[in-house]
């Protein structure tokens, strides 16, 4: 059972993004194949391929957030040691954990009015809030992310023996740390 919770704490964001995007290129591909073999257009497969694609984009910041995919100048950060590195990636991370935080009542708001308002897509009448959710979601998995990333650098930063994240290590690296520091307790 750990096990699986670790790939899926690992791989949530991928695994949604390749349904996403599965979804949409099906979608699409019975739309085109509709128009021009059929002749008849379907009137939902935009809409819902748009809807897809708003979640894909939100959930996009939360994969890159784990992935340590941003646009950033590594050069010079480059040039300190493992520890100062460390001290800036902090100092990165805590400015964007605040901006997300910032962020999520801005975008709970956005969702209670979207749900008070009981407004519903055109096209094939699904709920707007399913849709509307999707920053509230995204902005608080990103800053989930964010937290436990700011964690293992910290660690890195008060001088004990972490690895840097690299891609595809976060649930790895959050294992040792907490076995380290259950070990430092003993």
């Amino acid at each position: 059972m750990k096990k699986k919770l670790l790939y899926l704490e690992e791989n949530l964001e991928e695994i949604l993004m390749v349904l996403l995007l599965t979804g949409m290129v099906l979608i699409m591909g019975i739309q085109v194949f509709s128009r021009y073999v059929l002749g008849m257009s379907l009137s939902w497969s935009e809409e819902i391929t748009r809807y897809l694609f708003i979640w894909s984009a939100f959930m996009s910041v939360s994969l890159c957030t784990r992935k340590c995919i941003s646009i950033k100048i590594d050069q010079f950060i480059k040039i300190f040691s493992k520890r100062g590195e460390a001290m800036f990636k902090v100092v990165n991370l805590l400015l964007s954990l605040v901006f997300f935080i910032y962020l999520i009542p801005f975008s709970f708001k956005y969702l209670r009015t979207t749900i008070e308002s009981g407004q519903v897509s055109p096209a094939c009448s699904i709920p707007m809030y399913f849709i509307q959710s999707a920053p509230l979601i995204c902005f608080s998995l990103t800053s989930i992310r964010l937290l436990q990333r700011l964690f293992i650098n910290m660690e890195i930063v008060l001088g004990r023996d972490v690895k840097p994240m690299e891609e595809g290590s976060l649930a790895e690296s959050i294992t040792e740390t907490v076995e380290d520091l259950e070990e430092d307790k003993k």
